[in-house]
Formats: structure tokens, sequence, C-alpha cells
């Protein structure tokens, strides 16, 4: 059976023409060829392989300026006081401008379980199964911040994330879909023995099963150091009937939708948090 294993892999149905009635001839026509399942356009596969399967443009300490434009326009919901907006990624591809709603960022993914409990009801609510810790360099936020403050013109406060002096890593609280019908984030590990202290670019993964899958299983409930493929939506406070500016001196709240993660091991260079969630579950 075909096992579609990326939420990128699985978003593609949406934005791609299935290809179950049309012949070979007629995909080679439109230009659109079989990526993990899905039939999408030559360009768009190009950038996809570039972020899920290259691992290119990552953010990260070995990567000192990923070769990616971000942009994004506020609208309101409708309701609330809320203004938000998903965060498109542009990147080049063999000279060519790729738009795509992913980024990846050289991360540590917390599956330690956590036990830790109050008056009989678990603390960290949803923890690995709605949302979990990743781990960051502190300048690598910092740049992440710095390109949305290129890209759309908004400063991004620090406002559900937590800092680390000790290590200088940060904190943040990663969502993943979890509900059934939805495109559970896939869980890669390197293939073999070709893990090293982070590459990425010229290795193999295989695809062991979703991260509340694999979060489950006693052997994997490791910090894991690897490449976390995100999408990523800005949230600022406002009204309904007027648009916040970045001329306010309001700041933009950035929330991280885990979709995919390539790991090459596991480390025990950061240390776990153990109970200071703000995400409401």
């Amino acid at each position: 059976m075909k096992n579609i294993s990326d939420h990128s892999e699985q978003a593609a149905q949406a934005q791609t023409q299935r290809g179950g009635e049309e012949s070979a001839d007629s995909l080679v026509n439109s230009k659109m060829v079989n990526w993990r399942g899905n039939f999408v356009t030559v360009k768009k596969a190009n950038g996809l392989r570039h972020v899920f399967d290259s691992l290119q443009d990552v953010f990260g300490p070995q990567r000192p300026n990923p070769r990616a434009q971000f942009s994004g326009s506020l609208a309101h919901p409708g309701h609330g006081q809320i203004w938000d907006s998903e965060i498109n990624f542009t990147y080049d591809v063999n000279g060519e401008q790729c738009n795509l709603a992913y980024i990846g960022i050289d991360v540590c993914l917390d599956l330690k379980p956590k036990a830790i409990h109050k008056y009989g009801q678990p603390m960290l609510k949803g923890y690995a199964n709605s949302w979990v810790y990743v781990y960051l360099p502190k300048m690598t936020f910092e740049m992440i911040k710095s390109y949305v403050k290129a890209g759309t013109g908004w400063d991004v406060s620090d406002e559900g994330t937590f800092y680390d002096p000790n290590t200088n890593h940060v904190a943040i609280e990663a969502e993943m879909y979890n509900q059934s019908g939805q495109p559970k984030p896939s869980f890669w590990v390197v293939k073999g023995n070709e893990a090293v202290s982070g590459g990425g670019r010229d290795l193999s993964f295989s695809r062991i099963g979703s991260v509340q899958e694999v979060s489950a299983q006693p052997n994997q409930q490791c910090i894991h150091r690897g490449v976390g493929i995100f999408s990523v939506s800005m949230e600022v406070q406002g009204t309904q009937n007027f648009r916040p500016s970045p001329a306010s001196g309001d700041k933009a709240k950035l929330r991280f939708t885990l979709v995919s993660v390539r790991t090459w091991g596991i480390t025990d260079c950061v240390a776990p948090i153990v109970y200071v969630p703000s995400i409401d579950n």
C-alpha cells in the first residue's frame, strides 16, 4: 500500500492534480511529476525535494545565510482580536524561484516522557500528541526573526518560547496535527551508518512512523537531533475594524507546526523542559 509520508506530501493533494484518470502522456504534456504519491508540477517537485529530501537552505548554525525569502499579509478571520497570516517561503532552486509553505530548521526534538502530574491530571496535556518541544540555538531563532522582519516588516516577540541561558537554546512549543484525517508529522531516521553531526545534505532517511507513534516507543523516548520541517504562521493583536501595523510598535507572535522531522541520532547536550507550556490544549 502506498504510504504518503509527510504533511507536505498529503497537503500537496489540495494544491495539485491527482493523476488517477490521466494517462502518462497527458501528465508529461502538463509537466506533472510524481513526488511521493502525489502528482505535482515539476517546479513544485523541485522545491519539495529541495526542502524535504536534500535539506537545503535549512536554518541553523551550520548554514549561516539560507537562501530563502519570507512573506505574509495579515488578515482578520472575522471574529476576535487576532490578525494572522501564514508565512510563505521563496527558495532559489537551480535559478528558479519556488514558493512553498515549509521551512527546515536544525533542531532537537524532545520525545522524553513528561511524567509530572498535578492532582492526578497530566500537567503537560497533549504532549507528544498535539504538541512537542523543539530546541534550537538562540542565534538560529534570532536569524528566523530577522528574516520575518525583512520579509513582512514585523518584529517578532519571544512569546511562547523559553530561553535556557545555560545552553543558549530556545525552546519552542511546536504544534502537531493529531486528529483523524489530518496528516500527522512523519518521523524519519538516517539509514545505516550515515549519521554525522550537523549533516543532512547527502544523507538518506527511512520513515519509521509518525512522531506520535515513535514517541510511544520506549527506545525512542529521547532528545533527537536533526532537521524539523515546519509550517509557520504569525499573529498580531488588533481589532476587527483596524488592521495592525508594524509602525504601531506591536510585535508578531510566531506559531510553528511540525510537519516532518529527519533525525540522525540522539543528544544529551540539551536539558529537557519539564513543565512550562503555554499552548492551550
